[in-house]
C-alpha cells in the first residue's frame, strides 16, 4: 500500500492504505474507503492503500526482485485495510504537512514533487491534493518511482477518474529505486524537487545511507524529504530483527527500523524532525489453524509465500509466540499486533 512495501513494511508505511488485488476485485467499501479524506489520502484513503506502500518498497531496489505481484500483493493489501495504516499516516499529513506547505512553497513560481514508492497512489494522491489546497495558484509537477507494472497501473487509473489530479503532469518510471538512481545519474541535467516523500520504502534497498543522501541531494532550497518507516521498538521491529536470519532471505535482506535509520542521519549530518504515529493491528485470526485471513496475513508479515508450508514446525511456533508474547498486547480476547510508524521530515 499505499505504501507496497514491507514486510511489514510497513508501510511503511506508507500508507500503509491498503487491500485484495487490483481495484476492479476490491470489495465495494475498499475502493470507497479511499475518497478524500484527503488524503496514505484518506480521504478516507486509507482502506486501499499502505501505499500500496509498503507493497511498492519492496521492489524499491535494483538488486532487489520487483515481483510483487499476486499474494504478496493480497497480503499486503490486507494488511494495510485492517491495519489502516494509511489512516494513521494521513493523520500525520493532514495534520502537518499543510503548514510545511506554505512553507517551502513560499517564493517559488513552481512545485516539483517526487514519490518513492508509491505504489497504488493513494498517499500520493492524498499528498497532491494538500498542496494543490495550500498552493492554488502554484503549478505542479509529480515523478512517480514505483517498480511493480500493477501498482502503477492503479496509480494510473486513480488519476484517470480524479480531475484535480489530471490538471497535474506526471512522469511515469516504472523502474526499481536503485535504476532510478543510474538514470539520473547518467543525466547531464538534473531534476530536483520541493518536496519527496519515501514511504515504507526503505526496507528494500542495500545502501540504506547512500540511497537516503542521493534522494536528499535531489533537494532544492528550503525543501523537504518525508521518510515514513516502522518505529523502533515496534511489533516489526521486535520480528524481524529476532528472526533475522530466517526471514531476511528474499527481498528484504536486512531490516532497519526507524531509529536505525535515525542512526545514518545523523552520521550524514542531517536535521529531521521525528513524529511518532501510534497503531496497532488484530492479529487474532493468524492464531486460528487453518484461517485463511490469518494465513494471508503472516505471508506478509513474514514474507513467505506460505507461512505454514515454509517454515519449519519449531520456526512457525516460535514465531507465533513471539507474536503473541512479545509484538502484541491483548484487549478484550483480541491480540493487538504494534505496528506503529515513526515520520522523520528531513530538511534540505
Amino acid at each position: 500500500m499505499d505504501s507496497m512495501n514491507r514486510p511489514v513494511l510497513c508501510i511503511q508505511t506508507v500508507c500503509l492504505v491498503i487491500l485484495l488485488g487490483t481495484e476492479s476485485t476490491l470489495p465495494e467499501g475498499a475502493r470507497e474507503g479511499f475518497q478524500v479524506y484527503s488524503g496514505r489520502l484518506l480521504i478516507s484513503l486509507y482502506t486501499t492503500a499502505r501505499q500500496s506502500m509498503l507493497l511498492t518498497a519492496a521492489a524499491m531496489n535494483t538488486m532487489k526482485p520487483a515481483g510483487y505481484e499476486g499474494r504478496y500483493v493480497q497480503g499486503f493489501q490486507f494488511y494495510l485495510k485492517h491495519s489502516e495504516e494509511h489512516k494513521a499516516i494521513l493523520g500525520y499529513v493532514d495534520k502537518v504537512l499543510p503548514g510545511e506547505f506554505t512553507r517551502i512553497g513560499e517564493g517559488k513560481s513552481k512545485m516539483d514533487v517526487l514519490g518513492v514508492g508509491s505504489g497504488g497512489g493513494e498517499m500520493d494522491a492524498h499528498i497532491l491534493s494538500i498542496l494543490q489546497s495550500k498552493l492554488p495558484a502554484t503549478p505542479l509537477t509529480a515523478d512517480i518511482v514505483e517498480p511493480s507494472i500493477q501498482l502503477t497501473d492503479n496509480f494510473k487509473a486513480l488519476v484517470k477518474k480524479t480531475p484535480s489530479l489530471q490538471k497535474i503532469p506526471f512522469s511515469w518510471h516504472t523502474v526499481t529505486c536503485g535504476e532510478y538512481e543510474k538514470q539520473v545519474k547518467d543525466k547531464r541535467e538534473i531534476k530536483r524537487f520541493d518536496f519527496i516523500h519515501m514511504i515504507q520504502m526503505l526496507y528494500y534497498v542495500d545502501d540504506y545511507p547512500g540511497t537516503i543522501k542521493f534522494f536528499h541531494n535531489l533537494l532544492k532550497e528550503n525543501s523537504k524529504l518525508l521518510i515514513v518507516h516502522e518505529a523502533a521498538g515496534s511489533g516489526w521491529d521486535t520480528l524481524w530483527k529476532t528472526y533475522r536470519k530466517e526471514l531476511c532471505t528474499k527481498s528484504i535482506s536486512d531490516y532497519m527500523s526507524a531509529g536505525d535509520i535515525k542512526v545514518h542521519l545523523e552520521r550524514l549530518e542531517l536535521k529531521y524532525d521525528e513524529h511518532l504515529i501510534p497503531n496497532t493491528l488484530d492479529i487474532t485470526d493468524c492464531f486460528t489453524d487453518g484461517d485463511e485471513m490469518g494465513e494471508l496475513l503472516l505471508d506478509f508479515m513474514t514474507e513467505q509465500d506460505h507461512f505454514h508450508q515454509s517454515l519449519t514446525p519449531d520456526l512457525r511456533a516460535s514465531i507465533l509466540d513471539l507474536l503473541r508474547n512479545r509484538c502484541s498486547t491483548e484487549k478484550e480476547g483480541r491480540i493487538l499486533f504494534d505496528c506503529s510508524l515513526s515520520c522523520l521530515l528531513v530538511y534540505s
